[in-house]
């Protein structure tokens, strides 16, 4: 979606090149959130680990993601309208500059209509 509004991503690899602490607690501060909204729950050890848990402190919660990083949910999207947690994937369109991408076909082939501009 991003390359077809007429952007190029810059991609980072998150389980080659995890964020470092200040970088994770920058996204989700950016994001608005609270580090238990970023916690990726299917195909984790998130309840091996007992993460739903309410005994775990917010730094817990990060000390979590940072050691293991495929228990930050993703993607995370950056851009100078915002910085959003893009679930589902057309979220996207509220932070791109050019969300007028027409349709758009997802790799498991829903179909994600144009975007109708607001009034």
């Amino acid at each position: 979606m991003i390359r077809q509004s007429g952007a190029e991503p810059h991609v980072i690899e998150y389980l080659k090149t995890p964020p470092s602490r200040p970088e994770l607690l920058a996204l989700i501060a950016a994001m608005g959130i609270a580090p238990r909204e970023l916690l990726r729950q299917s195909g984790t050890p998130y309840d091996a680990m007992g993460l739903g848990d309410p005994k775990w402190t917010e730094d817990q919660l990060i000390d979590a993601m940072i050691a293991t990083p495929i228990l930050i949910n993703r993607p995370i999207v950056v851009t100078p309208l915002g910085t959003r947690l893009c679930r589902p994937s057309e979220a996207v369109l509220d932070l791109l500059p050019n969300p007028d991408i027409g349709d758009f076909t997802k790799e498991d082939g829903e179909v994600v209509p144009a975007k109708k501009p607001t009034a």
